[in-house]
């Protein structure tokens, strides 16, 4: 080749090299916030804690794990608002933030189905409806034969009102055709106690909050909220049994900010699917009463979509008002 000819080639390699674009940062290059809208010890901070460590092992980056609770998640949707959908800012959240608090406000501050990207579905957690040891009820059908026989007499306490505790109880009294008295209380660890102590005679609410007192003879359970029996009580009948259809076990799913790209999506769903399929974390999970899932984003909107479906129309029969 003559020089003429070489210098014609280079030229038009260095085109070519300048018109390729440049090689994409690995992702991710710095650590990623999974945000909990809620303070540390409930279940999403429980299940995030759960995560973190075996995605940060698979991600090769450090997963810090930020408590942000207020104004029923909407402090925690604001940071995510804020910023750049790029994969590092996360939410682990459960399905009544995103269905229920909107419902309860005037204006509310975020709408999930525009401002978040589905991600995984982490999985679902289930209530149960458990009664004080000395109700005369110890089936569901015995609770119905005398809710109907004594309409009104019979009560539950809540974990507040719009709580999903509240609405899955409204969705069964509508789907049994009985009367129970609401009662609420601020938090499960205020209306299990009172159901334990006799203060109500029912309460929906998680596993671990309530086997204890199961196992020592003060309270027993008769039914779960969900579609599928708990491993943790495969004796319990669910109210789908009864009333077809019925499913108030919350999802527990990871979010991020519309926008982020679906190959960083597609990423973080196919780690924490295989994540929750581990042996040592589904036995986690379960004392944490969640039902692992681990699929992915199309399998998590679907779900979301489903849910919020539920939580609507039992908010009717609640009579929710926003504030």
């Amino acid at each position: 080749m003559n020089y003429a000819a070489w210098l014609r080639l280079a030229a038009a390699c260095s085109i070519v090299a300048a018109a390729a674009p440049a090689p994409a940062q690995s992702w991710p290059s710095r650590p990623i916030k999974l945000l909990v809208p809620y303070s540390p010890g409930g279940l999403p901070d429980t299940v995030a804690r759960v995560l973190s460590l075996p995605l940060q092992t698979a991600l090769g980056q450090s997963v810090v794990v930020e408590n942000k609770p207020g104004a029923g998640g909407a402090v925690a949707a604001t940071v995510i608002a804020q910023s750049p959908a790029d994969g590092y800012t996360l939410l682990l959240t459960d399905g009544p933030m995103l269905a229920i608090t909107p419902l309860m406000m005037q204006r509310p501050a975020y709408d999930a189905a525009k401002d978040f990207a589905a991600v995984a579905l982490v999985g679902t957690a289930p209530l149960f409806l458990a009664a004080n040891a000395r109700l005369r009820a110890n089936t569901l059908a015995e609770l119905v034969a005398q809710a109907k026989a004594e309409p009104g007499v019979r009560n539950y306490g809540s974990s507040g009102i719009g709580s999903i505790h509240h609405l899955s109880a409204e969705a069964m009294k509508a789907g049994l055709g009985i009367e129970l008295t609401h009662i609420p209380f601020r938090g499960s660890g205020n209306s299990v106690p009172a159901m334990v102590g006799g203060d109500v005679d029912l309460v929906f609410a998680s596993p671990p909050s309530l086997m204890g007192f199961v196992k020592s003879g003060q309270a027993k359970l008769l039914a779960i909220n969900s579609a599928r029996r708990s491993p943790l009580a495969p004796e319990v009948p669910t109210l789908a049994e009864t009333i077809p259809g019925f499913d108030f076990a919350f999802t527990v799913a990871v979010l991020a900010k519309t926008g982020t790209p679906p190959d960083l999506i597609d990423r973080i769903s196919a780690e924490i699917g295989k994540i929750v399929r581990q042996p040592e974390i589904i036995e986690r999970l379960h004392k944490a009463g969640v039902d692992p899932i681990g699929t992915g984003p199309q399998q998590l909107a679907k779900a979301l979509r489903a849910e919020s479906a539920r939580i609507t129309a039992a908010a009717k029969l609640a009579n929710l008002q926003p504030e």
